[in-house]
């Protein structure tokens, strides 16, 4: 059972990034945050799905528009086994921490 930091990434623009998946057997309670790093805003999608390629019913956060310096932030998401947290940005500035813990 994980705790603390379960996936981090810096996702290429426009491009789908599946930041964690959730092992097998295993419930996952996380956090979400988005930071923008860059010097101009950048839109970003968030979904939990079956596959790197969410499907429209899949997202939690589409297109959210993060200011220069900002993140997005959504706490209290559960997942269960299999399932990704999936992150696009429209720049590559973004960088990506997934935290919480696992239950088996």
């Amino acid at each position: 059972m994980a705790t603390g930091i379960l996936g981090q990434a810096a996702p290429a623009a426009a491009t789908n990034t599946t930041v964690y998946t959730v092992p097998a057997a295993t419930t996952a309670v996380a956090t979400i945050s988005v930071v923008n790093r860059g010097s101009t805003p950048a839109a970003v999608n968030v979904a939990i799905a079956g596959t790197g390629t969410p499907a429209v019913s899949e997202y939690i956060e589409f297109q959210t528009v993060i200011d220069v310096n900002g993140v997005l932030e959504r706490a209290g998401v559960v997942a269960n086994a299999g399932e990704r947290f999936v992150v696009y940005s429209t720049t590559a500035n973004t960088s990506v921490t997934i935290y919480g813990y696992e239950e088996v």
